[in-house]
């Protein structure tokens, strides 16, 4: 496994939450530990894409899986993570419409 810090970490983030599904299971993390089925159900996606983005979140260092019995129950890597997703939901961006379209792509 390797330790990343600075800059690689960050590109690990955006990465993760360029995906709309993948942002929106981070903010449920951010809010309390979940199941896979609990998190495609309260999400509206499928269990099988449910598991691929928990693959990905898991594999880029931001989730971990803890197993629950005969379960397993996700959770943030690291609390920090929580701390940090909530102070970037305070930030306002002043966006250039001819740059980024509205889901966030780059128009250049």
């Amino acid at each position: 496994m390797d330790t990343l810090t600075q800059a690689p970490v960050l590109a690990r983030f955006g990465h993760a939450v360029s995906d709309p599904t993948r942002a929106r299971i981070l903010l449920a993390l951010s809010e309390a530990s979940s199941y896979p089925s609990d998190l495609a159900v309260s999400l509206g996606v499928s269990r099988q894409s449910m598991s691929n983005h928990l693959t990905c979140l898991r594999g880029c260092g931001l989730v971990v899986a803890v197993p629950d019995g005969r379960r397993t129950r996700y959770e943030l890597a690291d609390a920090r993570l929580g701390h940090a997703i909530k102070d970037l939901l305070g930030v306002v961006l002043a966006v250039d419409p001819s740059c980024c379209a509205p889901d966030g792509k780059c128009l250049v």
